[in-house]
């Protein structure tokens, strides 16, 4: 079965992407940012093979590229000086050490939220909200669905335009100008349009009302419990010893930080087994099938 963790509660599916998503953006030990690099990479090739490799190759590569090397570039911290720059400022180890992990932590976060937007659904995502900030739910909703569905009825208004002859890549600068004025028109006025129906539709239904009662598909059951405990277990274990200065790194004015201290090796051990634990269930059901058809 293709993205078994997907079918996990809801609950269960927001709190991995809920902890990874914050020590990516927490750590900075050089170590957890290549687990949690190489993590969200490999599931999400696994779940959106073209997808994930469009992403790096057209965002992630040049965005960590200007990353690394605009850093050097404005920052000029650090005790191991290089050279100097024309403009007479150092350039220093640190700090080109220090715009490569900033660009490692952007691509993780990006690469985790890429998977997070396979995982959890706009269903899922107001079964979890709709109850506590209904409002805020809906526009989240909304808002994360926009992109893919703009997307596609731009494709359609596109492909629409150019069989009347009103193709943006053919004609003068003025009639490709005048064409994509008129296709930006027709996607802002149906933008606005969908967000309107959207909005009176949820409003017919009694969104957000007190005492509201609502259908779920959603059932928490022991397979639930059992990864939901996982999950936070892990995710205890990783911050507590964080907190103990098992995953203490800095980067300014000099390199230093926690390489062979008695909790380093555990810990990256846990937060390998967190960042890796969708993928490792995914596989696991993937092979169940497989055993299952080559017994029919």
């Amino acid at each position: 079965m293709k993205n078994s963790f997907s079918g996990y509660h809801p609950i269960v599916n927001f709190v991995f992407f809920a902890e990874v998503l914050l020590f990516s953006m927490w750590f900075l030990h050089p170590a957890c940012l290549g687990i949690s690099i190489l993590s969200a990479l490999a599931y999400g090739v696994y779940l959106q093979p073209k997808k994930t490799a469009r992403l790096c190759l057209r965002f992630l590569l040049p965005v960590m590229l200007v990353t690394a090397l605009v850093n050097p570039a404005f920052s000029h911290e650090g005790v191991t000086i290089l050279t100097y720059l024309p403009s007479g400022n150092p350039l220093t180890l640190e700090s080109i050490l220090y715009g490569l992990a900033a660009a490692g932590l952007l691509a993780a976060v990006t690469l985790w939220f890429s998977c997070f937007n396979c995982i959890i659904t706009t269903d899922k995502f107001v079964y979890l909200f709709g109850r506590v900030v209904p409002a805020l739910s809906l526009v989240l909703s909304m808002a994360l669905r926009f992109v893919p569905r703009f997307r596609a009825q731009l494709r359609v208004v596109t492909d629409a335009q150019r069989a009347v002859g009103r193709d943006v890549s053919r004609g003068s600068l003025v009639q490709r100008l005048r064409c994509a004025g008129t296709i930006l028109s027709v996607m802002v006025t149906w933008a606005l349009e969908n967000g309107i129906d959207t909005a009176d539709s949820m409003k017919s239904r009694g969104y957000g009302l007190p005492g509201r009662t609502a259908f779920s598909v959603y059932r928490f059951d022991r397979r639930d419990r059992l990864a939901l405990g996982w999950f936070l277990a892990l995710g205890s274990l990783i911050a507590v010893g964080a907190a103990a200065g098992g995953l203490a790194w800095r980067w300014y004015p000099s390199i230093r930080g926690a390489l062979l201290s008695p909790l380093t090796p555990g810990l990256l051990f846990a937060y390998s087994a967190l960042c890796l634990s969708p993928l490792i269930l995914d596989r696991k059901e993937d092979r169940k099938w497989t055993a299952i058809r080559s017994k029919m």
